[in-house]
């Protein structure tokens, strides 16, 4: 069926979700109906970004057609090495959360799950169009999207505090969509198509101001989703919401969309060369190393699970920042890969989370006690986790943050080394003292049994991580892509370091 679909795959990859959307509406007094519209079109859309793989690993690219609303604008959808790095990690943990979020909002007995289960199946259409996206116009497009989709998600629980959170969240986005938009259409007046290219797509001999000011609206534009310091506040406060939410926005959508666009704009809008031209290459290295050392440091305070998880993704996006400021091969391959490390791993610390809250009600970091004797399955997988946010030898975090080290070494930039190191040993002493007193403190209280439709997820996600370390280049590409990706953005360029 997927070779029949041909060049249109991105485009069904997109459309999959957006008709289980609706079918999701449809049927939503039904839940065996409205969970098997989920994973039906969780199966079919891994398959199709899937099918993609190895004509993308062999250097090829796959193009939607064209859907041209007035002359010189174009909507324009393309699977590229990066863009389907970014997919093949959305489509694969929408599938696993799905999973999770039905053990999850049926344990809590949660209301309003026909609306929860048709935002969440628009917020990974709009993730798996920006992934695709072949230009500005498309990328923004979905990002906005996505934007919208994710708000009543994080309002789902519909208190005042979520309302509120949901709100902050709002006015970040919407007001970061307004500077990237602005960018967007000056880009489209000196470079009428808009269309991303390895290397970049503005033209030669612009005055450093108009770059200077490109550069900032795009950072405003596409770093608040990321959250980079200062524009990280809304994220802490989004963790009202219901935790397979928080995990979708940490792992496969909003902040994974913002370090996204950071790789498209430094690689595919400005390109290498002209960033280093006019050292924004620095400060945008800079402004993530104080956002990598900030957010862990943040974490270390917070007492909170959810929000230590929340300040530790806003330092851990921000190594993605920083491998793509420092720009040699070896760096982008590591940040781009960082997409898929984090992903893994960050999901799996939010699934514990969620089944401990299940299971105790406890959601601070001083009650976890004894819990590792108690829920075995779930802190063990939050070990393996915690170990490769820290980067562990043999886990994912460690082969990123080795290529991001490595590429910063190459180039002469060894304090950004020093950076790297600094935030491992924060990440140990936030991470390790929960793992500790989980397996060698005392429990106290009771807990409910583990809930197989949790822990699966959880345990599959968290092996995932250990073959992601241990064997990077094996199974679907993501490795592979990542350096794929990274070679054709430096080799495009006149002054690519190794």
């Amino acid at each position: 069926m997927f070779d029949l679909l041909g060049a249109d795959r991105p485009l069904a990859a997109v459309l999959v979700s957006l008709v289980a959307a609706a079918l999701i509406r449809g049927v939503g007094r039904w839940a065996i109906l409205r969970e098997s519209c989920t994973f039906g079109a969780g199966i079919i859309k891994l398959g199709l970004v899937l099918s993609m793989v190895p004509t993308v690993l062999d250097g090829g690219v796959i193009e939607s057609t064209r859907l041209t609303l007035i002359p010189g604008v174009t909507l324009h959808l393309r699977a590229d090495p990066l863009g389907l790095l970014f997919a093949l990690v959305a489509s694969t943990l929408w599938l696993v959360t799905s999973v999770y979020s039905v053990g999850y909002m049926r344990a809590g007995r949660y209301p309003h799950q026909t609306g929860y289960f048709a935002n969440f199946a628009l917020c990974v259409s709009a993730t798996i169009g920006l992934a695709f996206a072949a230009n500005l116009l498309t990328f923004f497009l979905f990002y906005e999207v996505l934007t919208l989709a994710t708000y009543p998600l994080v309002a789902h629980n519909r208190t005042a505090e979520s309302r509120a959170g949901a709100r902050k969240y709002l006015v970040y986005t919407l007001t970061a969509g307004q500077a990237l938009l602005l960018a967007i259409v000056w880009v489209y007046s000196l470079a009428p198509d808009g269309e991303f290219r390895p290397g970049g797509m503005l033209p030669a001999g612009l005055p450093s101001t108009t770059v200077w000011g490109l550069f900032g609206l795009f950072v405003l534009g596409v770093g608040v989703k990321v959250a980079i310091m200062p524009l990280h506040g809304w994220l802490p406060v989004a963790m009202v919401a219901p935790t397979p939410v928080s995990a979708l926005l940490h792992a496969v959508a909003v902040v994974k969309a913002g370090a996204f666009g950071i790789l498209r704009v430094v690689g595919y809008v400005f390109g290498l060369d002209l960033l280093r031209d006019i050292g924004a290459d620095t400060v945008l290295a800079t402004l993530a190393a104080a956002t990598i050392l900030f957010g862990s440091l943040r974490a270390f305070r917070e007492t909170h699970l959810k929000r230590r998880l929340a300040y530790s993704t806003i330092s851990q996006l921000s190594y993605i920042v920083l491998g793509a400021a420092v720009g040699s091969v070896t760096a982008l391959a590591g940040a781009m890969f960082h997409i898929a490390a984090h992903g893994f791993m960050k999901i799996t610390l939010f699934f514990c989370a969620g089944a401990i809250h299940t299971a105790s009600h406890r959601d601070d970091v001083s009650q976890l006690a004894g819990i590792g004797r108690q829920m075995p399955i779930t802190m063990t997988a939050f070990a393996f986790a915690a170990a490769g946010m820290a980067g562990m030898p043999l886990l994912p975090g460690f082969i990123s943050k080795w290529n991001i080290g490595l590429g910063a070494l190459s180039t002469g930039q060894w304090v950004w080394v020093a950076v790297l190191v600094t935030s491992g040993l924060i990440n140990v002493s936030y991470f390790f003292p929960i793992v500790y007193a989980a397996f060698f403190r005392p429990p106290h209280g009771t807990v409910s049994p583990e809930r197989p439709a949790m822990t699966v997820p959880l345990a599959a996600t968290a092996v995932a991580a250990v073959l992601l370390g241990v064997r990077p280049d094996i199974g679907v590409g993501f490795y592979r892509l990542a350096w794929s990706a990274a070679q054709s953005v430096v080799g495009a360029g006149i002054g690519g370091s190794p």
